[in-house]
């Protein structure tokens, strides 16, 4: 292998690497619905987060009207919660 090889390889190595990584996102808002088994919350602006059992989320304070601040992924389609905190 020339090392003009072995750099471009190890470029695209970095580049599919970067793009893999996920990356949270943060979201504020008020509780419009709980489900019934804690599994997932909707917001006021539709917004659904789902909530996996290795989520830091006090499900206790979850209930219509509270005000959360949460960080999530995005995987398949959907919302994943990775922490949640009720801040009103």
């Amino acid at each position: 292998m020339t090392m003009l090889n072995a750099v471009v390889l190890g470029v695209l190595v970095a580049i599919l690497a970067v793009g893999t990584v996920a990356s949270a996102a943060e979201i504020k808002g008020k509780v419009q619905a709980v489900d019934p088994a804690g599994k997932s919350i909707t917001l006021d602006n539709g917004t659904t987060l789902m909530i996996p059992a290795s989520a830091k989320v006090d499900k206790k304070a979850l209930s219509p009207g509270a005000e959360v601040k949460a960080s999530y992924e995005e995987k398949n389609g959907m919302k994943m919660v990775q922490s949640l905190q009720v801040t009103k």
